[in-house]
């Protein structure tokens, strides 16, 4: 089985980044993708999905506090996760949230760094020391 999901969306908030206590931090935010149609008559239709989007580890939250703000486009690669609580009534609630494994900047960043074509990208097992291979290509490594 397999739970796997790629998004290319724009921020619809600047990040919230959470601390906690054992030093690792988390960032949410809301994520719109959108996909356009002819409708019967030939006049064109939008429909924008929001998803809600986490960064599960401090390194990813800090590169997106620091180079995310609304409306940035980006590539992200995760997974669907459904969780529940209890509101204050005692009501089960439910949240479907895209857990991300790795992201990419597609529009230009603040600090002059290219667009779509060298976006800087970010995983959630790449660490500070190993970011020059965020990018690299494990084709050789496949079976087919």
């Amino acid at each position: 089985m397999v739970n796997k999901v790629f998004l290319i969306g724009r921020l619809g908030k600047d990040p919230v980044i959470k601390h906690f206590q054992n030093d690792n931090a988390i960032a949410e935010f809301p994520l719109a993708t959108s996909e356009s149609y002819k409708d019967r008559e030939g006049k064109w239709v939008e429909i924008t999905d929001w998803h809600n989007v986490k960064l599960p580890n401090k390194f990813m939250a800090e590169r997106a506090e620091k180079y995310l703000k609304k409306g940035s486009q980006i590539f992200v690669e995760g997974k669907i996760r459904t969780r529940n609580y209890d509101d204050k009534d005692g009501n089960k609630r439910y949240i479907t949230e895209i857990v991300v494994e790795s992201f990419r900047m597609l529009d230009k960043r603040a600090d002059g760094g290219s667009s779509s074509e060298g976006g800087s990208s970010y995983s959630e097992s790449t660490t500070p020391e190993d970011t020059a291979g965020a990018g690299s290509s494990v084709e050789d490594d496949l079976p087919f």
